[in-house]
């Protein structure tokens, strides 16, 4: 067995395995290896505490704000779609549906919708046609009809115009006690807002759907044929 002597270890060490903070401090060579090692080590940690701090009053990049899910609209049923593209074609659009006159029978409002452009901005919907439909005993039947004129299965209703329209504007609104109240403008061209509305709401005491006055408060007859149309308050 061969005893190691201190020189040997000495030389051992000097094979250079530890860190240098461990040698000897009266190495000058190490001691100034030492330092180059501690003030590079220092500047390292200065410059990241300086852009620490530069980094604390910027604001992170706020997430662009999520658009509230709007509640997707119910499903039309397809006896109700069905009806409605009987009477209109392919290109109607139904507007509402339910218990809309509240006389406990299911209706729907459907129409034939002028697409929105720069020249036809008008508020509302601009529509060519309409109508509304009433279930009875299981069959759709036609309770109200704009096209060229407004009129129910009785006749025309009062106030519609004499001659024809081709572009009406249609306004609507449902309430829990009246039901459903549409207003209709006919147009003489798309810019035209001037023209009162005629409005329309179902009769409790006739049971169809009839228009109203200038008050919007008395429904009107109507008339038989389109050259005498009668502006009678019932």
């Amino acid at each position: 067995m061969v005893n190691a002597s201190p020189s040997d270890c000495t030389c051992a060490n000097e094979a250079g395995g530890s860190p240098s903070f461990l040698m000897g401090m009266g190495n000058s060579s190490a001691a100034r290896s030492g330092n180059i090692r501690l003030q590079l080590f220092v500047n390292i940690l200065m410059m990241a505490m300086i852009l620490g701090l530069s980094g604390c009053g910027t604001e992170a990049p706020k997430p662009a704000a999520q658009t509230e899910a709007k509640p997707a609209a119910p499903a039309i049923p397809e006896d109700v779609q069905s009806a409605a593209q009987s009477l209109l074609g392919n290109e109607v659009q139904v507007l509402a549906f339910g218990d809309l006159a509240k006389n406990g029978k299911q209706e729907f409002l459907a129409a034939n919708v002028v697409p929105k452009t720069p020249t036809n901005n008008l508020p509302g919907t601009i529509i060519t046609r309409a109508v509304v439909v009433e279930n009875t005993d299981g069959k759709w039947n036609e309770v109200l009809r704009c096209d060229e004129h407004l009129k129910n299965p009785k006749g025309f209703l009062g106030l519609t115009p004499l001659t024809s329209v081709t572009g009406w504007r249609l306004q609507y609104e449902q309430s829990e006690a009246k039901g459903l109240a549409l207003y209709f403008t006919p147009l003489k061209g798309v810019t035209d807002s001037h023209v009162l509305p005629i409005g329309v709401r179902w009769n409790p005491k006739t049971q169809r759907y009839q228009s109203l006055d200038r008050s919007y408060e008395n429904f009107l007859l109507e008339s038989p044929t389109i050259d005498t149309p009668r502006s009678n308050v019932r």
